[in-house]
Formats: C-alpha cells, sequence, structure tokens
C-alpha cells in the first residue's frame, strides 16, 4: 500500500511541477504522456504499462505515464506543456482545443466498427424502464464534467428523448465509469451513462455482476479519443512518436485500447462531437465552461 500510494504521489507532482526537463528543441530527457482518469489512477496506470513499455523500447528513452486527478487537469498539463502526450476524448479534446493548438496524431480503429466506440446508459436489472423516457424523475449518474461517453453523449441520448438534466433528470456527477456501473448495480442511481467498453470489460472482469444491471440503451458511434501533442514539441520527434504509434503492432499494447491498429487523426475527426455538444449548450450553455 506504500508503494501504491508513493507511486500515486509522484504521479500529482508530475502533473503540478512538470517533467524533469522538456528541451525547446530536439527529443524530450522522458516522454511524458497523460492518460484520462476513466477509472482509478492504478487501473489505468496498470493497463497502459504495455503501452509504456513499447513506447520506451521503440523511442530508445524513457517513458513516464501520468494519471490526471480529473480529465481537466489531464487537457490542462497538456496545453501548459506539462505532458508531451495525452489520450483525450473528443470532449476534452475539443474544450482545450478551444484555448490553445493543439495537434491530434492517431487515434485507435477497431474491426467492424472501424475508429469509433458506443456509450450505453445502464439501469438496474429489475428497474421498470424500458425506454429512456421512463427515467424521466429520477437519478442519472455520470461520470467526470468532460467525459464524452460518461457524460456528454449519454446526455445527448436524453436530451434525443426530449429529456433535459435538472428539469426532468437530476444529473448525479461521480466522477469515473466504473464509479458509475457500481452506483447502478447498488441501486444508488436510477441510471447510469457509461462507455460500453469500459461497461463490458467491468463486466467481464467480475467487478460488476451481471446479473445486476442491465443496458436501456446504446449511443450511436462516437469518434475515438485522440492520442495528441502539445504545441512546442519538436517536429522530428513528433515524427518518431507518430510512426511509433501508427506502426505498432505489438497485440499486449493494443489491447487496452481494444484496437487493430493506430490510424492517423485530424480535428475535423471529432466534428460529430461538436455538434452533440452545441444540442447540449442551447439548454445548458454553462456545460461549456467545465475546462478552466
Amino acid at each position: 500500500m506504500l508503494n501504491l500510494n508513493l507511486k500515486l504521489l509522484v504521479v500529482l507532482l508530475t502533473l503540478l511541477t512538470g517533467p524533469e526537463l522538456h528541451a525547446e528543441g530536439g527529443r524530450p530527457n522522458t516522454l511524458v504522456i497523460g492518460l484520462l482518469p476513466g477509472e482509478s489512477a492504478p487501473t489505468v496506470m496498470r493497463l497502459n504499462e504495455p503501452l509504456r513499455a513499447y513506447l520506451e523500447k521503440r523511442l530508445g528513452l524513457p517513458v513516464r505515464l501520468v494519471v490526471g486527478a480529473n480529465y481537466a487537469a489531464t487537457g490542462e498539463a497538456l496545453r501548459f506543456g506539462r505532458l508531451d502526450v495525452a489520450y483525450l476524448g473528443p470532449v476534452t479534446y475539443i474544450l482545450q482545443s478551444r484555448r490553445t493548438a493543439l495537434e491530434p496524431f492517431a487515434r485507435p480503429t477497431h474491426e467492424r466498427v472501424g475508429p469509433t466506440f458506443q456509450a450505453v446508459i445502464i439501469v438496474p436489472a429489475d428497474s421498470p424502464a424500458r425506454s429512456l423516457a421512463d427515467v424521466k424523475g429520477q437519478d442519472v449518474a455520470f461520470g467526470d464534467p468532460a467525459s464524452t461517453s460518461g457524460t456528454w453523449v449519454p446526455r445527448y441520448m436524453l436530451a434525443a428523448a426530449g429529456m433535459i438534466s435538472e428539469r426532468d433528470y437530476k444529473l448525479r456527477v461521480l466522477g469515473a465509469h466504473d464509479a458509475v456501473a457500481l452506483a447502478v448495480s447498488h441501486h444508488k442511481a436510477a441510471a447510469g451513462g457509461l462507455s460500453k467498453p469500459i461497461f463490458e470489460r467491468l463486466l467481464k472482469e467480475g467487478k460488476i455482476d451481471a446479473a445486476s444491471v442491465r443496458v436501456l440503451a446504446e449511443s450511436s458511434p462516437i469518434p475515438e479519443y485522440l492520442w495528441t501533442f502539445r504545441s512546442g514539441l519538436d517536429p522530428a520527434f513528433k515524427d518518431e512518436v507518430r510512426k511509433a504509434f501508427v506502426q505498432m503492432s505489438d497485440p499486449d499494447a493494443l489491447k487496452v485500447f481494444r484496437a487493430e491498429a493506430f490510424i492517423p487523426a485530424v480535428d475535423a475527426d471529432v466534428d460529430r462531437v461538436r455538434n452533440w455538444m452545441e444540442t447540449i449548450a442551447r439548454d445548458h450553455p454553462e456545460a461549456l465552461g467545465i475546462v478552466p
């Protein structure tokens, strides 16, 4: 437990103070990668260790993983140069790119569905709800306020069903996908929105009792997360990193992303999400102010 706490302290200090050294030109001494806290920090670190090891071997320099305290913290750390690269969900990327020039360079692609994933809204297995309209007047659990599949897309799904948060249902922010799934499975919330891939993995790993929950609705395809460079990174080094991702064939490194491969990414890949965000912001303009 002591070692785990020390590791988490190092992660938090890195976010606050930045890496040891970032050269303005050439290769940094250490590649610092930011990850979103979609689940607990130890879980995120464990799942991404094969990626870290692959990049360290491929690039020939130390690679450090940093899990943000929340989604905004990871985006802000990238924006202010405390990270070199970050894996950002579409919403986090969109909100940060409104404030500074960020450069997406790769995204995962999957068998059958390509570079997309889905969100789900789940309910307790014994819930009487049979459609999204049936959660009206209930508490609905969500993840981080900047989470694409944990907040924004489920809110869009409910908006498309004619429901607005705080008017038609109570929005409960729980911070992480696994917290949402646990809340619903334990009848602490009438429904909850989260990433479908994470939900399926929680069931597979036995962290959620499959008999305690069921899927009420699935979202349409969501553009995948974006690997994104900070501004000011040396172009030659960026090319090394870009190639390390798009040429990746290590099955262990790809496994956490359920990916066949990583493919090039550009800003326009997430335009669909921008449109969904605008739908929510029409009723809740304050929602776009979640990033400092």
